[in-house]
This record gives structure tokens, C-alpha cells and sequence, in this order.
């Protein structure tokens, strides 16, 4: 089992598929949410899923004419619809983070569990390991990256003890991370900081924040008006962001006003209230735990008001 896809009937309902329309699945795994996409869409509809990680090409459905896998980074939406020649999109969806298939793969690097390779790359092909990241980088890049991307309070005391450690030994499996950092953790959330600084390497590595921003930026332009973006969060970096480009359709949150004091925003919020898994879900499937689901809808153009006179 690559992973139980989270929330698939209340995302996929989030798209509102039509029969003919075209769609994309920014993150396609082990295929969950777009087997349910296929399941609604009729002869005439297309499905273009999208994966940067080889393992997940495996999990392709084979003979169906209406799928496309695309084995790439999702920031790179725009370039792949103009090369399939698709101007717009009826809707997208991404389940973000990463995959208990990730987790569970021992020789990639990503979980606290295995002693491995300090890997953490989504796509093996290419791109900077997290060793380098812990080799190379210096101490304040690394104290940086430990508090945005991990928000730990500690960062400063976990680059500085990395920066030692790294002087005696170039820091290259899991377990020499753990030797240098959960000395510097408190006992009682352990677990929880560990993950965090795991976090904020992998996010590190795989440039996750710069992708997430580009693909949103890219799903403004290739929807349709009236087009649903879906996206599944599951920590508070990438949720504020998405939360903020409903908002406004920028990554501040900042809204933008017209010359009238009228809110000017590409998107409408489907769901004001975050939508989370019930309580039985978490409980059969523990990645759903830090799920939350926003759905926005592209506003329609309006005509340009006339000059009051």
C-alpha cells in the first residue's frame, strides 16, 4: 500500500467533476484521488496527474486513454498544460506533504525510525541530498532553515552542535543527526521537535515552499473562471500559504481594494471553516491527523464597471 489517500471523497467532491472536464492531480502517490477523479469523469474528460518521485509511476493505471502521468515537480504546472496543449483547467488538487510510502522507506531517508542514508529527496534523480544540506551549509543558513521551516525555538542551539559535530565527522546517516540532536531535545516533546527538524530538511531539500508557490500561482492562470482549486495541508507553513492565496490570491494575505474600496480577489472560499478528517478516519489512518482541506472556486470576470459621473 503506498498510503490511504486522506479525505478522497470530500476533495474529490471539492472538485465538483464534470463528465467532459479536464483535471489535474498535483500529487499523485498512490493514485487514490485520481482513480476517484477517473471513476467520475466520462469518455470525454482528461486527468493529468502529476509526480516528480519514480516510485510513484508504478501506481499508473495502464490502458486508460484519459490519463496522462506527468514525472514531474508540480511547480512546472504552466510549462506541461502548454506542452499538451491545454488552455485551461476545470479543476485541481493537490494532497501535499509526503506519503507514508516516504516514511516507510527505510533507504530514503525521511523518518527517525530507520538509521539510513541522510536522503530526503522526492525526486532520487537529481538535486541536493540533506547531508549536503548539514554539511554545507553555514551556521546561520542553518539556524534559518531549522526556525522557518521546522519552527523550532532551538535552532540556533541545533546549527550550532550540527556545526561541531560536522568538524569531527561529515554527518551523513540518520543516526548521526540523532547523536548530535536529541541530547538538545526536551524530554517530554521528543518525538514531535525530532520531526520537526526532519521537516524543516526536508523542506530544505525539496524546495517545497517555492514549489507550493509556484504551482498556486500557476492554478490561477490555468483554471477556468468558476474553476475549483482543492489543496490538502498538513503542516502550518503550507496551510497559511494556501489560506492566504484564497484570500487574496497572494502569499501575504494582503487584499487588494479597487478604486470603490471593493475587495478585489481571484478566489471564493467554498469552505470558510477548515474541513479536517472525522475522528474514525484519524484513527484508521494516522497521516490524516494534521489534514486540513481548503477548497476555493476562480471568480468569474467581471465586466469593467463604468466611471460614475
Amino acid at each position: 500500500m503506498y498510503h490511504i489517500p486522506v479525505l478522497l471523497q470530500a476533495s474529490v467532491d471539492g472538485l465538483q467533476v464534470q463528465p467532459a472536464g479536464t483535471y489535474a492531480d498535483m500529487t499523485f502517490g498512490g493514485g487514490g484521488h485520481s482513480r476517484e477523479i477517473l471513476r467520475r469523469l466520462g469518455a470525454d474528460g482528461h486527468l493529468y496527474s502529476f509526480d516528480q518521485d519514480a516510485d510513484a509511476e508504478a501506481n499508473v493505471p495502464e490502458g486508460d486513454c484519459r490519463f496522462t502521468f506527468v514525472r514531474s515537480n508540480f511547480r512546472y504546472l504552466s510549462n506541461w498544460m502548454r506542452y499538451y496543449g491545454v488552455p485551461h483547467l476545470d479543476g485541481l488538487m493537490a494532497d501535499l506533504g509526503v506519503s507514508s510510502h516516504h516514511f516507510d522507506d527505510e533507504e530514503r531517508g525521511f523518518s527517525f525510525r530507520f538509521d539510513a542514508p541522510l536522503d530526503m529527496r522526492m525526486n532520487g534523480r537529481g538535486g541536493m541530498m540533506a547531508a549536503e544540506v548539514l554539511n554545507r551549509y553555514d551556521e546561520e543558513a542553518l539556524a534559518n532553515l531549522f526556525y522557518l521551516y521546522g519552527e523550532l525555538k532551538n535552532s540556533r542551539r541545533i546549527a550550532s552542535a550540527i556545526v561541531k559535530a560536522r568538524q569531527q565527522k561529515p554527518m551523513t546517516t540518520i543516526a548521526d543527526l540523532l547523536a548530535v540532536a536529541k541530547p538538545l531535545m526536551p524530554r517530554e516533546r521528543e518525538k514531535k521537535d525530532l520531526a520537526r527538524v526532519f521537516q524543516a530538511l526536508r523542506i530544505e531539500v525539496n524546495h517545497e515552499m517555492d514549489a507550493l508557490q509556484e504551482m498556486l500561482q500557476a492554478a490561477l492562470k490555468v483554471l477556468h473562471p468558476g474553476g475549483r482549486l482543492v489543496v490538502l495541508t498538513y503542516h502550518s507553513l503550507e496551510d497559511r500559504l494556501v489560506k492566504n492565496f484564497i484570500k487574496s490570491g497572494r502569499m501575504d494575505g494582503k487584499v487588494q481594494q479597487d478604486f470603490y474600496g471593493r475587495r478585489l480577489t481571484p478566489w471564493r472560499a467554498v469552505n470558510n471553516k477548515v474541513i479536517v478528517p472525522s475522528a474514525e478516519e484519524q484513527e484508521a489512518n494516522p497521516r490524516s491527523r494534521s489534514a486540513k482541506l481548503r477548497i476555493a472556486e476562480k471568480a468569474p470576470v467581471e465586466a469593467p464597471h463604468s466611471e460614475v459621473r
